[in-house]
Order: structure tokens, then sequence, then C-alpha cells
């Protein structure tokens, strides 16, 4: 039992350590060369786990190389458009001046009620005023609205709001948090100050957000939201 627990916790470190390395990505915002390391690791992981007459170090081994391969293949498809094609797809342009392709449709085998559904998703359910439709090399449909039916921005009216910067974390569970000051552009004195004006302690604070104009937004400790 010890020796399945060691082995399982030493594979679920290299596990981690290999998906840190390949970068941050959900499974649906994966490329299809992407889904299948991801998918190795995991089965060459379960290996050495479900049977203890394999050694740790093959597993180990084999995640490395995966996660390597990886390394090298992303690289390749940075440096070159037709690599990028051959392992990763070309987007699809399944709707294009309002007009379905429908021959390419059948092609990416995604049928009218796919694309209906998806439009669904993002709150459009007319497809007369979609103006276009990609469908990326990850799965997923980008929709860009025929202009009559597209929401008006700032720029639009003609107004110049301010940049106000995101809320940034300043301050989590009690804790100063360095890079919030930073992407805040505030201090850690006027953090202080806001504080003492509520008569707080870091301590008491479970969350606080800043942003550029020094707009912030606090949440005690015990206090519901």
């Amino acid at each position: 039992m010890l020796v399945t627990i060691l082995r399982t916790a030493i594979l679920y470190v290299f596990v981690i350590l290999g998906l840190r390395i390949m970068g941050k990505r959900q499974i649906g915002d994966m490329q299809p060369n992407e889904l299948v390391i991801t998918i190795l690791i995991s089965e060459i992981a379960a290996i050495p786990i479900q049977d203890i007459n394999q050694p740790v170090v093959n597993g180990i081994i084999a995640i490395f190389m995966l996660v390597v391969l990886e390394i090298l293949i992303s690289f390749l498809s940075m440096k070159s458009v037709k690599a990028r094609q051959v392992i990763n797809g070309k987007s699809a342009v399944i709707v294009k001046d309002g007009q379905l392709d429908q021959k390419l449709m059948k092609r990416m085998r995604v049928t009218v009620a796919d694309l209906m559904e998806v439009l669904r998703i993002q709150n459009v359910f007319h497809i007369d005023q979609v103006a276009y439709a990609i469908l990326e090399t990850n799965g997923q449909l980008s929709v860009l609205l025929k202009p009559e039916y597209q929401t008006a921005t700032a720029a639009d009216l003609d107004k110049h709001p301010a940049d106000d910067g995101i809320p940034a974390l300043v301050i989590n569970d009690g804790r100063l948090l360095k890079e919030g000051l930073a992407l805040s552009g505030a201090s850690e004195e006027a953090v202080e100050q806001i504080l003492k004006s509520q008569r707080l302690t870091y301590k008491q604070v479970f969350l606080m957000t800043m942003d550029k104009t020094g707009k912030h937004y606090i949440v005690r400790k015990g206090m519901e939201t």
C-alpha cells in the first residue's frame, strides 16, 4: 500500500510539472496534438501505478520525452506556417457574407443543428444576423454579427471613457499581493490608508481589489458577499 502511495505521489508531481511546462490550456482550447500528448501522459502515468513491477523511472522518462516532443512541435508550429497548418489544421469560414458554405460544412462534418447550438450559446438566435462564422482549429466557433445587429460601443457613440484598468487583487486572505499593487498602480501606503479609514487590518480583510483610479472593493473576513 505504501509503495503504491509513493509511486502515485511521484508520478502525480511529474505529470503536473509536465503539464505546467506545456502551458496552461483548458481541454476545449487544446490543439489536436496537445490533446493527444495530454492523453498519452495520463495513460503512461497510470501504468506504473497499476503495475508495481513496472519501474517508476520508465514512466518519468516517457512523460519527459512527450513534454519535449510537445515543446518541439510547438516551436516548429511557431516558426513554420506550413507546419502549423499540417499539425493544427486551418480555420474554416463556414458563414461568409451571411451565406452558409454547405460544402465546407459537410467536409468539416458540422451540421446545421451544431451551428445553431453554438450560436445560441453566444446569444445569437437568428442565423440571418451572422456576417461571418469561423470554425477555429481548436473546434470553437468565432462569430461576427452584421453591423446592424452589433452592440454599440463607446467609439460608436463618439465617447471616450477613461481607461480604469482591471480591478487587481491586492489583498488575498489577509496577505498583501505585490503583483496586484503593480497591476493597479497603487502603493502599499495607499492600501494601508484605505484600511485605516475603515478601521481594518490586513488580517481582517478576506479580499480587496483596486483599479488604476483608486476605486476599491473590500470583503471582510466572515462577511457574505
